[in-house]
C-alpha cells in the first residue's frame, strides 16, 4: 500500500444525547469520497477516539469498512497508553477489515525514544496491517517522535509512513530527509502547512479541516501534483483561516460547529466539550463566508 494524497481524519457523528450516529457517519464518508479524497481515517483525534469505548470503536471501524466497500482504503486509529492496549485495538481493526492503522504516541506517560522505538516495533510485529506513525506533540505532553527514531522505524517492513502534526516544518523536512521516499510516506498533519510540506517532499496530508472544506484540501494536493503552484497557493490561503478558526472551540469542537453552519450537522462533541457561544459561532460563520466555503 502506498500512502498518499488527502486522507481526512473524519469526525464521529453523535446523536443529541451523545450516542454514536452511524447513519450520519456513512453519509459523511460518502461526501468525503465524492470530493475526491484518497482514503478515510476513523478514530483519529478528530474522531474523538479518546472518548469512545471499545464497543463503539469496533462499531465505527466496522461501519466505515463495510460502507466504503473497497471504494477507498480505511485507516483506523488504534493508539493508546500501553503497547498491550494498542496491540489489542490493532487486532480488532484487522479483524474488522481495516486497510491500515494509525498509532499515536502514548499521550500521558511521555516515554523515551528507546521506549517509543520498542513500542511501535512491537505493534507492527503484532499485525500484518500497514502501520502509520502519528506524531502530535501538542496532545502528547510535548513528546515528539524524533526524526532519528522515525528513520529506524521506517526500516520495519509494515511501518509505511507518518502523520507529522508537530507544526514544525523543519521537523517534517528532517523526517522526509531521513526516510526512504520509495517505501515510506510523510504526510502533513498541520493544515496550514499542506502546500509547504508537499513542496519539500511530503506525499500528502491528513487534515482535520477536510471535514469542513474538502474541496480546498483536495484542491491543494491535486493542483500541486499538476504543477499549478499558484492555484495551490490560492487554495492554501483560503484554508488557512479555517484551520486557525478551530481554536475557537475546545479540542475539535469548532469542526462540528462549522459543519452544522454548512448544513451538515454531525451532532455534539462528547462532554465536557461544550457548544460554541453565539458570538464565536457568528465569528466562525464570517470566516467560512470569507473563505468561500458554502453549504
Amino acid at each position: 500500500m502506498r500512502l498518499h494524497g488527502i486522507i481526512p481524519p473524519v469526525i464521529t457523528p453523535m446523536t443529541p444525547d451523545q450516542e454514536l450516529d452511524l447513519p450520519r457517519l456513512r453519509s459523511h464518508v460518502d461526501l468525503m469520497l465524492a470530493k475526491g479524497v484518497h482514503g478515510i481515517f476513523v478514530l483519529g483525534t478528530t474522531g474523538e477516539f479518546y472518548g469512545l469505548d471499545d464497543r463503539e470503536k469496533q462499531e465505527v471501524v466496522a461501519a466505515a469498512v463495510a460502507h466504503c466497500r473497497g471504494r477507498s482504503p480505511v485507516y483506523a486509529g488504534t493508539g493508546a497508553e500501553t503497547t498491550r492496549e494498542v496491540v489489542r485495538l490493532t487486532k480488532m481493526a484487522e479483524k474488522e477489515g481495516a486497510d491500515g492503522v494509525s498509532v499515536i504516541t502514548p499521550y500521558f506517560i511521555k516515554p523515551t525514544q528507546a521506549e517509543l522505538l520498542d513500542h511501535f516495533r512491537r505493534v507492527a510485529e503484532s499485525t500484518s496491517l500497514p502501520v502509520v506513525l502519528y506524531n502530535n506533540p501538542a496532545t502528547c505532553g510535548g513528546l515528539s517522535i524524533e526524526p532519528d527514531t522515525v528513520a529506524k522505524l521506517a526500516e520495519v517492513p509494515n511501518i509505511i509512513g507518518i502523520k507529522d502534526s508537530s507544526g514544525d516544518l523543519q521537523n517534517t523536512i528532517e523526517i522526509i530527509r531521513s526516510t526512504p521516499r520509495d517505501k515510506f510516506s510523510v504526510l502533513n498533519g498541520r493544515d496550514t502547512l499542506i502546500l509547504a510540506a508537499l513542496t519539500f517532499g511530503a506525499q500528502g496530508a491528513i487534515p482535520a479541516s477536510c471535514n469542513i472544506a474538502p474541496d480546498l484540501c483536495v484542491g491543494i494536493y491535486e493542483t500541486f501534483v499538476k504543477g499549478d503552484i499558484e492555484a495551490a497557493k490560492g487554495l492554501q490561503s483560503r484554508l488557512h483561516p479555517i484551520r486557525m478558526a478551530m481554536t475557537l472551540g475546545t479540542g475539535n469542537g469548532a469542526i462540528k460547529e462549522a459543519m452544522a453552519l454548512l448544513g451538515r450537522p454531525a451532532g455534539p462533541n462528547r462532554s465536557p466539550i461544550a457548544p460554541l457561544s453565539e458570538e464565536k459561532r457568528q465569528k466562525l460563520r464570517q470566516i467560512l463566508d470569507k473563505a468561500g466555503v458554502k453549504e
